[in-house]
């Protein structure tokens, strides 16, 4: 043909190259089969009535006959090919022509009773398979051969054969309800599909939104979601935890793959479910550390209070999990409190995460801790002496700070 497929009435080839996957143009290739089978019925239609006037009007009744034929040619040729974008282009362009033609080759408006009408099928297919942008010039081509039908409509009606009254009123009859009924078929299957879809991408968007819960404070994903910014938040007041099982290397060391991640994820599911009984937030994990947080990212002023009282449960669920598994577990809790800076990071993987001299603090006070035991900075022992008891340990070294003065947490008061 010399043409190559570079770009058919005004659309780039990646927009038609889509439809060369067999699995991607499924509710579009479906729309063209329904819109091609209901034109095929009206052209049979078309051709036994139009044969019936006589000899004088085979012409006319070769018009939609060459529609069946060319068009099922082509279904074959390029279903063959597995060339669908030009099938489509082929459909789209009959769809549009012959109904004019055929309009032209009866008489004009009247005489056909306006089959042109037919030819809205082009540009409602277009809309429909090929999306709103690349339907345009469809629908432009459409409005431009009715300008040329109402302009030359004159001498198309003086050289019309006469066709019988009730057969122009057939011909009215089913041009108005066929293709009211064809485009309320399509545009139903087409909107079904959507629905659909719609309701797909509804449900992959929940599993999206519950993904970065996991991974971001609720507060902090509506944000991110609702602008692009940079989260960066300053917090006066709150209480960090650090927890490290103790020897977990050691303990590790014999056990199976499998086996190491499963009683991982008995800890710290364990652990979770305490943080969200007690309204706190879990920043990350890192191998068999475990960070939380109360205050972040919403303010409350009961923070190191809910910081300990966990605090005081991961040993129990520690214990229990050790007993049910054999293993002897057992882990170091640091907790301070004070300003934090909190925001996101990260572009393709977020992460939540504290920043500030408070959090190494925190750190520290784990990493000195006595393996069972929870140890405290004064910041949290001020917040919490008069529900809580302690034992002090006098002021201890710690790297980067000096002394400090540190404190065991024993328990509840009475």
């Amino acid at each position: 043909m010399g043409l190559k497929l570079k770009s058919f009435g005004g659309f780039p080839r990646h927009v038609w190259g889509r439809f060369s996957d067999p699995s991607a143009p499924l509710v579009g290739r479906a729309i063209l089969s329904l819109l091609v089978f209901a034109e095929s019925l009206i052209c049979v239609f078309w051709i036994f009535t139009l044969s019936g006037l006589g000899e004088g009007y085979a012409f006319m009744a070769a018009v939609p006959y060459v529609y069946i034929v060319v068009s099922y040619v082509s279904l074959l040729i390029f279903y063959h090919l597995k060339r669908f974008d030009y099938f489509i282009f082929t459909q789209l362009v009959m769809l549009l022509v012959m109904p004019f033609f055929m309009q032209w080759v009866i008489g004009g408006f009247e005489a056909s009773s306006g089959v042109a009408i037919w030819a809205i099928l082009s540009p409602a297919g277009a809309l429909m398979i090929l999306g709103t942008r690349q339907s345009t010039p469809w629908f432009a081509l459409f409005l431009a051969l009715a300008a040329v039908s109402w302009q030359m409509n004159t001498l198309f009606a003086s050289n019309a054969l006469p066709i019988p009254t009730h057969v122009k009123d057939t011909f009215f009859v089913m041009n108005l309800s066929g293709t009211a009924t064809i485009l309320y078929i399509v545009m139903r299957y087409f909107q079904s599909q959507k629905e659909r879809v719609l309701h797909a991408l509804a449900i992959e968007q929940a599993r999206s939104d519950k993904l970065l819960l996991n991974i971001l404070p609720e507060s902090i994903a509506s944000r991110l979601k609702a602008e692009s910014l940079t989260i960066a938040d300053s917090h006066e007041s709150v209480t960090i935890m650090f927890a490290d099982l103790v020897n977990f290397t050691q303990i590790s060391a014999g056990m199976p793959p499998s086996e190491l991640v499963s009683l991982l994820n008995q800890v710290f599911s364990r652990f979770d479910q305490l943080s969200e009984r007690y309204g706190l937030e879990k920043i990350k994990t890192i191998g068999d550390a475990y960070m939380v947080v109360g205050g972040v990212p919403n303010a409350r002023v009961d923070h190191a209070e809910a910081v300990a009282n966990m605090a005081l449960d991961m040993r129990s669920v520690l214990q229990d999990v050790a007993t049910k598994s054999g293993k002897e577990l057992k882990m170091r809790i640091g907790i301070n409190s004070g300003p934090v800076i909190a925001g996101v990071i990260g572009n393709s993987k977020f992460s939540y995460d504290l920043w500030g001299d408070t959090v190494n603090v925190a750190s520290r006070m784990e990493h000195y801790a006595a393996p069972d035991s929870v140890q405290v900075t004064e910041a949290t022992y001020l917040l919490l002496k008069d529900k809580f008891k302690f034992e002090s340990l006098g002021r201890i070294a710690v790297k980067g700070k000096g002394e400090v003065d540190a404190y065991v947490l024993l328990g509840k008061l009475d």
